[in-house]
């Protein structure tokens, strides 16, 4: 026990060094990396938005970046399931923190948002954001894109969210809404729909934007493999931004969320597409709308954090292939 401390978060010498805490204790920042602004030598940063102002359901996903730094803990120390390796050995992690949101003037949102991510992204860092809920997504792309240009969105979700945008003619925001994200960056040419996927959708929506759409059933129906393929074939080899609502899960995977959606499919099914996804350019990526309040057992913190580790995995390997 002597080699070994507590509180990483905090006392890490390196922003590679493998966590000792007990899974029980220590503070719990993302899978226990250290808790800094410093973005000097990060790879990849992990930054909360406890945002969820936007729902049009069940509110509660402004304490989904903590539920899910929460449930990281089981991740560290051993080599991280399926990549067989420290993540940390190739790539430097922090955990950001989260950011500074004022809940009296939701209508500074957006922009506090971007400013935030535009600091991370321009230190040539990879991005990992933690929702909040899923409008957290449009400043998100509006950072990636300024560096990267439009990008394919590959989305995760039981819902499309091509709802009314409702802005004027600047451009400026008139409705905050977590269900009109996607219709907003089409229309604002941030990513491109002709090269853009959706997985597991459940409901229905005003408008696709040429987006390639697989549907719950399709979902049910096929192979992980065969969606992976899907995706890979669809986005091809343009920069993308990957996001990821939880509710894209069936609800008995995933019961913390805002607006659940029967029909979806399994942790275990999602898990292993993503695991396929590596030939990707993922320029950037988010986890939305985990609610715990609604969760039962960390189920769906749980899912959510292994998406995430996932996402950083995919980076981890990319990285050390360069």
């Amino acid at each position: 026990m002597a080699s070994k401390s507590i509180d990483n978060a905090f006392t890490a010498k390196s922003l590679r060094d493998a966590a000792t805490d007990p899974t029980y204790a220590g503070a719990l920042s993302f899978m226990r990396r250290r808790y800094t602004k410093d973005l000097i030598g990060a790879d990849a940063v992990v930054l909360g938005i406890p945002f969820d102002a936007a729902v049009s359901n069940r509110p509660g996903a402004r304490f989904g970046p903590q539920a899910i730094r929460r449930a990281s803990a089981i991740f560290d120390n051993d080599p991280q399931y399926p990549f067989s390796r420290d993540l940390f050995e190739a790539m430097s992690v922090i955990d950001y923190g989260d950011v500074m949101l004022d809940y009296g003037h939701h209508w500074k949102t957006p922009r506090l948002i971007e400013a935030e991510a535009t600091k991370i992204i321009e230190s040539g860092a990879f991005l990992l954001s933690l929702g909040g809920d899923h409008f957290v997504t449009w400043p998100l792309l509006k950072a990636h894109a300024a560096r990267h240009g439009p990008l394919a969105l590959v989305h995760f979700d039981a819902h499309q969210d091509t709802w009314s945008d409702e802005t004027d003619e600047a451009g400026d925001i008139e409705r905050i809404d977590h269900g009109s994200f996607v219709a907003r960056a089409v229309r604002q040419g941030v990513i491109e729909p002709e090269h853009s996927i959706q997985i597991g959708i459940r409901t229905h929506a005003p408008d696709d934007f040429g987006f390639r759409i697989m549907p719950g059933y399709e979902v049910e129906d096929l192979s992980a493999q065969a969606i992976a393929d899907a995706i890979l074939a669809h986005v091809g080899d343009r920069p993308c931004y990957l996001t990821f609502d939880i509710d894209c899960l069936d609800p008995a995977f995933a019961p913390g969320t805002g607006t659940p959606v029967a029909g979806g499919p399994s942790s275990a099914k999602i898990l292993s597409v993503l695991r396929k996804l590596g030939a990707l350019e993922i320029c950037g990526a988010d986890v939305v709308e985990v609610a715990p309040a609604y969760d039962h057992a960390d189920i769906t913190a749980i899912a959510g954090a292994t998406v995430a580790m996932y996402m950083l995995g995919l980076r981890a390997e990319r990285l050390s292939a360069r």
